[in-house]
């Protein structure tokens, strides 16, 4: 029964894992949000167009959540 229910643990937690394992992205100047420059640390290949559709509420910067939905939604992707 230990066995079980730790290899059940194991399997939650890598689970987890695997759905939260996104490209991290550092706020460089600790403003709490992202410019074009910050993501194109993480994401080379970032064009504008991109970063236009991922800046959602065109401030010209990507908050966490914008972030964390164009990771979701596969827009943004790492090569």
């Amino acid at each position: 029964m230990k066995t079980l229910i730790v290899t059940l643990g194991t399997a939650v937690a890598l689970t987890a894992g695997l759905a939260y394992a996104q490209v991290a992205v550092e706020d460089t100047d600790g403003n709490g949000s992202y410019s074009m420059e910050e993501l194109m640390v993480a994401y080379p290949d970032l064009t504008e167009d991109v970063f236009g559709e991922v800046d959602t509420d065109a401030d010209g910067e990507v908050s966490m959540d914008e972030l964390t939905a164009a990771q979701e939604a596969e827009i943004l992707v790492s090569n």
